[in-house]
């Protein structure tokens, strides 16, 4: 490896006549890229691709995601969104984000564009899982996407208790209108059967 010295370096610099060989653990202190798509391509500091496009960070520029100083020029470090030219970040700070937002949701954090920020940030040696955002594989998601389905009132009359609901009548079960966090039957809240809509002493 010619970022670290030892054995084992399995990866090839991809350009033709270059033989530095290095560990994947080691690309990044060597400034080597890993293109994650396509034919995996990888490419040493001296051949790796580097943004075309022209733009220079402002004086006291930050990281759009730790808010830390990014250079005062791009670099393998410091990088930017081709499309809006105006989202600055570190290649530590956007490779966090894509292992966290996954490939569906990964877009510019400033202008939210998201085709030509993908490939620019695949082609600069960003790793994108293909699953989804971590935050939608959480267990609390699955209890916000439940409806509420009992009866609150103080005390409920429903032979049936408080999860059974009928599609009419005095058991049929009605949620607040407003905050739809809490229910009741007609019956238990001295509702007509006609009656449409409720709303919790909460609200």
């Amino acid at each position: 490896c010619f970022v670290c010295g030892e054995s084992g370096a399995a990866i090839t610099c991809r350009e033709t006549g270059c033989d530095r060989s290095f560990h994947l653990p080691c690309a990044v202190e060597g400034g080597c890229i890993t293109q994650f798509f396509g034919f995996y391509r990888s490419f040493c500091w001296e051949h790796r691709p580097e943004q075309a496009v022209e733009a220079a960070p402002a004086e006291n520029t930050t990281c759009l995601i730790c808010l830390d100083p990014v250079g005062d020029r791009k670099s393998y470090s410091t990088m930017v969104c081709p499309a809006c030219k105006h989202a600055w970040f570190h290649r530590g700070c956007i490779q966090k984000q894509a292992i966290h937002v996954g490939f569906s949701c990964f877009c510019c954090p400033h202008c939210q564009n998201e085709y030509r920020f993908l490939m620019e940030m695949l082609t600069m040696g960003i790793r994108l899982p293909r699953r989804l955002p971590s935050w939608e594989n959480s267990h609390a998601d699955v209890a916000l996407s439940e409806r509420h389905s009992r009866c609150d009132a103080s005390e409920c009359l429903c032979p049936g208790g408080r999860e059974q609901a009928e599609e009419e009548g005095p058991w049929h079960l009605l949620l607040c209108c407003s905050c739809a966090a809490e229910g009741t039957h007609r019956r238990c809240s001295c509702l007509t059967n006609s009656t449409a809509s409720w709303e919790c002493d909460s609200c």
